[in-house]
């Protein structure tokens, strides 16, 4: 057999794999038709094989009444049956580690249920911003007085990452439909610019004032003029993820299709590209702290580490919960590292003092959703996000 024989002989085995699982029945029992019909509405039953489950049938109706609403007879059948069948795997319980820094989780479920809120964000005015990814919204949360209202966006969009500018506007990548977009508060009005990118994915506004973003399954970054339009686009390696801007001005980004990370130029928009050791690491966020270091999750090693961009030297640290722990979102505060453990359930957050090489970690409340992008915010505080369970959530560091 030809090498293209076997990798096609290899793809086609690994879909059928696939397709077998997600198309396995669900146990037999009473309320198995009634958790087909309404849990398959939104994803396939295979997502309930594979949680991590629950042991009550309080803590199950706790998450899936954040995605759709049921009435009380139909969420404790639903709710029995899950506890039932699909109790805890208590294998994927995170190791967490005590310290001396005190923290506040605040959390507020979104309105509209099943939207898989994410990616929260600060505007200049204090308000919090999300994006209801699989309803094409962007939502607005007073955090002084907990409300909120939902803007409507193109329905095609499946706004992916939301980022505002210095005025206030709330630009958005369309997921689904192509483009970038500019949602304008005080009206309510959509500005659009078609991109080349199928899939544009995270973005993030560069001191020159150029919206700068990632298409990962396009294998593709983009540089957009918010003044005049103008929309450059460049092939990249596999899978980019995520973007920071660094104190020098260089655009870097995580790759998740490759064990890289990308120095993009912001003027050429050539990239320069650093290995991370392992070709099977995986990078989706990372963060810079004050002396340009470049800091990452390496989703797939079960790590965080450290990139030397003057020398290219890198470190890498084991995250607590071990390999299987799939760090995720990461942000750089006062020089710590903040990231979550998303492999996990509950999802855990993680504090690293790269100072005395020391971790602390807590146990989201919600912790069913993921972690997918973090946030910091003016006073020096994290925003975070349960995408499964539509919440979005303010950590207030003491």
């Amino acid at each position: 057999m030809n090498k293209l024989a076997a990798i096609i002989s290899s793809l086609s085995l690994l879909l059928l794999s696939q397709s077998a699982f997600s198309q396995r029945a669900l146990p037999e029992g009473p309320g198995k038709a009634l958790v087909e019909n309404v849990c398959s509405s939104c994803h396939s039953t295979a997502t309930i094989m594979r949680s991590a489950g629950y042991s009550t049938a309080a803590e199950w109706n706790r998450v899936f009444s954040t995605m759709i609403a049921l009435s009380d007879a139909q969420a404790n059948t639903v709710a029995n049956y899950l506890a039932e069948h699909f109790p805890e795997d208590t294998s994927r319980r995170p190791n967490l580690i005590a310290g001396d820094v005190e923290i506040e989780i605040i959390e507020w479920t979104v309105p509209t249920l099943g939207q898989r809120s994410r990616d929260p964000v600060e505007a200049p005015d204090g308000s919090i911003w999300w994006t209801g990814m699989w309803a094409s919204l962007a939502g607005r949360l007073d955090p002084d007085t907990g409300k909120m209202e939902e803007y409507r966006l193109p329905s095609t969009s499946r706004p992916h990452t939301i980022v505002p500018d210095v005025e206030g506007n709330i630009w958005y990548t369309g997921n689904s439909n192509a483009t970038i977009g500019m949602l304008d508060p005080k009206t309510g009005l959509v500005t659009e610019y078609k991109t080349r990118a199928r899939d544009p994915h995270s973005a993030t506004f560069h001191p020159n004032g150029n919206l700068y973003f990632t298409a990962q399954g396009a294998a593709v970054l983009g540089r957009l003029n918010p003044a005049n339009g103008d929309l450059i686009e460049v092939d990249t390696e596999p899978r980019p993820y995520g973007i920071q801007v660094g104190p020098d001005g260089t655009v870097w980004v995580a790759y998740n299709g490759t064990n890289k990370i990308g120095a993009l130029n912001p003027d050429t928009m050539e990239v320069r590209y650093y290995e991370v050791p392992d070709t099977r690491s995986r990078i989706r966020r990372l963060g810079l702290d004050s002396e340009g270091m470049v800091w990452f999750g390496n989703s797939t090693m079960g790590k965080i580490g450290r990139l030397d961009p003057a020398t290219g030297e890198i470190r890498q640290w084991d995250s607590p919960s071990g390999p299987s722990s799939h760090p995720y979102a990461l942000a750089v505060i006062d020089d710590v590292i903040w990231y979550n453990e998303s492999g996990m359930r509950p999802d855990a957050l993680v504090r690293f003092n790269p100072r005395s090489e020391s971790f602390q970690s807590w146990a989201i409340p919600s912790g069913v959703g993921i972690v997918r992008n973090v946030w910091v915010t003016e006073a020096g505080n994290l925003l975070i996000h349960q995408s499964s369970s539509n919440r979005v959530g303010l950590v207030k560091i003491n």
